[in-house]
């Protein structure tokens, strides 16, 4: 499969919402991210956290680079330009920050990576466009103004794609506010993969989870 810059900025947008997921157990990992998949979210912001994140995030993208290449596995919570080398190494095909670091945007650009690092003013969205960001991430989303933020930034800077995380939730009202204010895409966590639905490891749950958010997305969208 080709997952170049462009293909996954794409997949990004038409997708509408990244699962964000992370989970230690590499078996769990492989299950959630293909039940996303299998829902119609081939792209995936796998967290870095947590002991030897690194090392599972290489297990699962070699599995699915065999199982299904049709998956683009991204990472998520970047903070430095080592780190995003070594997942970029393990097969990340997209990196996802909490903060901007000018050196993470370097790796990234050097190997046509898409990066979205996290935004909460108008000139730090700025300058991650300055540094070649295609999208950014307004972090996090609720606490920086949420679609009212997303709104009045597009009004000066209309060229600028969003995508929130940390206050964006499944339900139409949420959607529709968001969407509505302009955004291109959104990362949703706990909030899609539901501590419920991984408790009971009901995958075919949350792989119908993903699939009524993605048409929720393109309804709210097609208005």
């Amino acid at each position: 499969m080709n997952h170049d810059r462009m293909a996954v900025l794409q997949a990004m947008t038409s997708q509408g919402v990244i699962p964000v997921f992370f989970h230690p157990d590499t078996e769990v990992c492989l299950k959630v991210i293909q039940a996303c998949a299998n829902g119609g979210a081939k792209c995936i912001e796998f967290t870095n956290r947590g002991d030897f994140a690194a090392q599972t995030f290489l297990e699962v993208a070699r599995h699915f680079a065999k199982a299904d290449p049709s998956v683009i596995m991204g990472v998520g919570s970047i903070v430095d330009a080592p780190t995003a080398g070594l997942f970029i190494a393990n097969g990340a095909k997209f990196v996802v920050g909490p903060i901007i670091n000018a050196d993470v945007a370097k790796v990234c650009n050097r190997r046509k990576i898409p990066y979205s690092p996290g935004c909460g003013s108008a000139s730090e969205i700025s300058y991650a466009e300055e540094l070649g960001c295609e999208i950014v991430k307004v972090f996090p989303g609720s606490s920086v103004g949420g679609p009212e933020f997303v709104k009045n930034v597009l009004g000066p800077m209309p060229w600028t794609r969003i995508m929130p995380t940390g206050g964006v939730d499944t339900s139409e009202e949420s959607l529709k506010k968001w969407f509505g204010a302009g955004i291109v895409a959104c990362g949703i966590g706990s909030n899609m993969i539901t501590k419920e639905l991984l408790a009971a490891k009901d995958y075919a749950g949350i792989e119908k989870k993903v699939a009524e958010t993605i048409a929720l997305i393109k309804r709210i969208r097609g208005k």
